[in-house]
């Protein structure tokens, strides 16, 4: 595993003239068709919404899969009416929908044993899902705490486990200025505010990598 780039690289990665114009065409494009996890924060009103916040949904099933990933159908009905969805659920009533990482009350939800660990670890445990499928599902819930994060992510960024505690520990420092970034290239983009800047990031860092990486043998993002 390389070493996780630093804040200066990925402030670079931001200023890339290539970074705006990658964000409107994942999300902004005419159809929506070539990037399908354009809808995913924004399907049926998102995952985040009052009245289904602290419960899965069918929309949220789906919005998911929009990523590229498959939850088979016994997990899928798990989620929605079984023991699954009713203990996450039980986790994320202790989450509010507003706190960002980053903040100062993020720290204790992430922490291990705290409420989105202990969601995390529910979901990556069952049959079928994964540690990937685990990080959507609470993305799509939490959109504002949890970023959403794969393989490419992963390989762009040089990190591995722990994750969420090293994004939340860069978003912090040099008073913030990654989030500062994150909100400026969403505005240049023209992109609605439900587009959370954790998902500025991913989506910056995967359209930049995506066609570079290699599973095993890639050396990460490099930048010119």
């Amino acid at each position: 595993m390389n070493q996780p780039l630093p804040l200066a690289e990925i402030l670079a990665m931001l200023e890339d003239p290539r970074t705006v114009p990658d964000l409107r065409r994942y999300y902004l494009s005419a159809d929506g068709k070539e990037f399908t996890g354009g809808q995913f924060e924004r399907l049926g009103g998102g995952g985040d919404r009052s009245e289904t916040a602290n419960e899965f949904t069918a929309g949220d099933l789906i919005a998911v899969q929009l990523l590229s990933v498959h939850i088979p159908p016994p997990r899928s009905l798990d989620l929605l009416q079984g023991q699954l969805g009713r203990d996450v659920a039980a986790q994320l009533t202790k989450i509010p929908v507003t706190v960002e990482l980053g903040s100062d009350a993020a720290s204790p939800l992430i922490a291990d044993a705290g409420p989105a660990d202990r969601a995390w670890r529910m979901l990556d445990h069952a049959t079928g899902l994964g540690w990937v499928t685990a990080g959507k599902l609470l993305a799509r819930k939490r959109p504002k705490l949890i970023p959403v994060y794969d393989g490419v992510v992963s390989c762009a960024l040089g990190t591995g486990t722990g994750f969420w505690r090293w994004l939340h520990d860069i978003l912090r420092e040099d008073d913030c200025v990654l989030a500062q970034q994150l909100d400026a290239r969403r505005r240049e983009a023209g992109l609605p505010t439900a587009i959370s800047r954790l998902r500025v990031l991913d989506v910056a860092v995967w359209m930049r990598h995506r066609n570079d990486h290699h599973d095993g043998g890639c050396l990460g993002l490099r930048l010119p």
